[in-house]
């Protein structure tokens, strides 16, 4: 096991070999978009390999084990959606994560539901998501992205819904389903589904699409869903990787007309809520 967990450039002594230190950068990896300088980068790797092997030896409370190689980013999210989520516990409606990817955002979300509001069963936690990675990408976004970045794998929304429903068996009313996945370009699968679920009020949305286009239609749909007290969630506001989601909200809302917070827990994602001026 020892000579699993020793890195490549690491001596017995414990001694590590130094590499300088490089400027902050954007790189795209596996369709993704990762931050970080070349020693943050070369870090992180090295705690996913520690994890693989660790999991082979964990049992029990694994679950809590795993902790141990979780990054300070990884909590930082996590405190992050726990501020958004609190600030719905009095507004009705259910919530709705535009841009699932691996699932990360929707599971924290429903294990935030089984916390703050275990018998609140109206609470539905609502993902759209193509898994199958951007369909296009239009002018008004950034160079460098492609249809099928941010792909997951196939099948994964069966994997997802899996997940989730043994993460709600942990929480009360299990019978209850309290999630729903809606497979497909959301351009397309918005509509009939806010056509079949009339009663829906929407209390939070998360934009995590990106792009213009998408970012755009959404927020078009959505709207006449939203009560005031509603948060909308801008996930790359501001980011220059991604243009397109500030233009579109810049041309559907207006920034004059929104009182745009950030958060101290994430760099990009800032939320507003509707009514506050």
């Amino acid at each position: 096991m020892l000579s699993q967990l020793r890195g490549p450039d690491e001596r017995e002594d414990g001694d590590t070999t130094v590499t300088d230190r490089h400027p902050r950068t954007t790189n795209k990896l596996g369709g993704e978009a990762v931050r970080g300088t070349s020693d943050e980068l070369e870090s992180a790797a090295r705690l996913r390999e520690l994890s693989r092997v660790l999991a082979s030896a964990q049992s029990g409370n694994e679950h809590w084990h795993r902790v141990v190689t979780q990054r300070s980013s990884t909590l930082s999210r996590l405190l992050h959606l726990d501020h958004l989520y609190r600030q719905i516990l009095d507004v009705p409606g259910v919530i709705c994560e535009f841009g699932v990817h691996w699932g990360a955002t929707l599971a924290t979300l429903l294990n935030l539901r089984a916390i703050h509001e275990p018998f609140n069963v109206s609470r539905t936690i609502v993902g759209f998501d193509t898994f199958e990675g951007f369909v296009s990408v239009s002018e008004k976004d950034s160079p460098g992205w492609d249809p099928g970045d941010f792909a997951s794998m196939a099948d994964f929304d069966s994997v997802l819904a899996e997940i989730l429903t043994l993460h709600e068996s942990f929480a009360p009313n299990p019978e209850v389903r309290k999630h729903e996945i809606v497979k497909g370009d959301v351009l397309e699968t918005l509509e009939p589904w806010l056509g079949a679920n009339p009663h829906a009020i929407i209390a939070m949305a998360i934009l995590d699409l990106d792009l213009y286009e998408p970012t755009r239609h959404v927020l078009r749909q959505i709207l006449p869903r939203c009560t005031q007290g509603s948060v909308l969630v801008f996930d790359e506001l501001n980011c220059p990787e991604f243009p397109g989601e500030t233009r579109a909200v810049m041309e559907e809302l207006g920034f004059g007309r929104l009182r745009l917070r950030r958060s101290r827990f994430a760099t990009y994602p800032s939320w507003a809520v509707i009514g506050d001026s």
